[in-house]
């Protein structure tokens, strides 16, 4: 059972679960990224609105209904303060010291809940070199001072059968007593590469929006809408099939995977035939998410959730690399090194 923090729409979460695994608990501060976590799972009361600065043991209990002892700790911290995308960096930006609190509170659990299986946090490679690499830095040095093996790779969606090249940070961390690092292989990909026609191509138009659109006016599936085209560079012909020079207007090759989802102030991708930007839900399929996913929030906060995703088939990627290293049986050795930390921490 793990702890999810900082979920979004549950696109990294879903990868798990797709894998084997089950989110005990996802949080996130966003409340219509939880009406989407919780929409798209069975049991809807698992994803709750909290901010991971202050949230306590306490809470997480009463959440749980009873003690909650996780396996595994995952999530994905903003990335706004390091994105390239990010234009005016600033240097206080509050977001930035949510990667410190997500390893804090992951290791809390680990000493005081039981030790962890694993800890895996999800970035933009960006972090790596933010503040001259020495945030990340940190948090390695904190992680092998409490008895884990850490490594950072990195991994294309692309790579993993997703219409987009979207390439991404992981900080994955085993406890050391556990050798799990030795058996784990990162995930190399199948090389199969999809490209936006793949995704797309045969979608029908979306609906475009306004004011008091009922849903059931949305052809297809509900977040197949867009904004209506007001530019007049959806008409004049200087978007062409391919051209992703004009930053706030990158219209996608149909024979090419995308070009990596990061939307800003609605400033969504063109469609390939350059009149319209993609729906949502093209936006979806080009992340890797199945048709039966249902983002809920305005339309900015879709497309809001969208871009931040993790890809679901990337993750899911990772997640098997990760139960493959955990599924060799445990040492007698490793079995009372546990028990003895067990012991410590109760």
């Amino acid at each position: 059972m793990l702890l999810s923090l900082c979920a979004g729409c549950g696109g990294l979460d879903l990868g798990f679960e797709r894998a084997g695994f089950r989110i005990g608990l996802a949080y996130d501060i966003r409340p219509y990224s939880i009406r989407s976590w919780n929409r798209n799972r069975a049991v809807s009361n698992r994803g709750l609105v909290a901010d991971i600065q202050t949230i306590s043991f306490a809470d997480i209990d009463r959440h749980h209904g009873k003690k909650f002892v996780p396996s595994g700790v995952i999530g994905g911290p903003p990335c706004q303060s390091f994105s390239r995308a990010n234009r005016s960096p600033k240097p206080d930006d509050p977001r930035s010291k949510l990667v410190s609190r997500f390893f804090t509170l992951a290791l809390r659990f680990h000493r005081h809940r039981g030790p962890l299986d694993f800890i895996l946090m999800e970035n933009v490679p960006a972090l790596k070199k933010f503040r001259n690499g020495r945030l990340l830095e940190r948090e390695i040095e904190r992680l092998e001072q409490n008895g884990f093996d850490v490594i950072v790779f990195f991994a294309d969606a692309a790579a993993h059968s997703v219409p987009q090249y979207r390439r991404r940070l992981f900080l994955l961390a085993f406890p050391s007593c556990a050798s799990s690092m030795t058996r784990w292989t990162s995930p190399d990909g199948t090389g199969q590469r999809k490209t936006v026609a793949d995704a797309i191509r045969n979608l029908p138009s979306p609906a475009f929006f306004s004011v008091g659109l009922d849903k059931s006016e949305i052809p297809l599936h509900e977040n197949h809408w867009c904004m209506m085209p007001r530019s007049p560079k959806f008409t004049d012909g200087i978007l062409t099939e391919g051209k992703t020079s004009v930053r706030s207007f990158k219209t996608l090759a149909w024979n090419k995977p995308s070009v990596t989802a990061s939307y800003g102030h609605r400033e969504i991708h063109v469609h390939p035939n350059g009149t319209r930007r993609l729906s949502v839900f093209e936006a979806m399929k080009i992340q890797g998410f199945p048709d039966d996913y249902v983002l809920e929030g305005t339309l900015s906060a879709q497309v809001d959730q969208v871009s931040e995703a993790v890809p679901p088939p990337l993750a899911e990627a990772v997640a098997h690399s990760i139960r493959l290293a955990l599924k060799v049986k445990s040492s007698v050795s490793t079995e009372r090194t546990y028990a003895a930390i067990r012991a410590s921490t109760s």
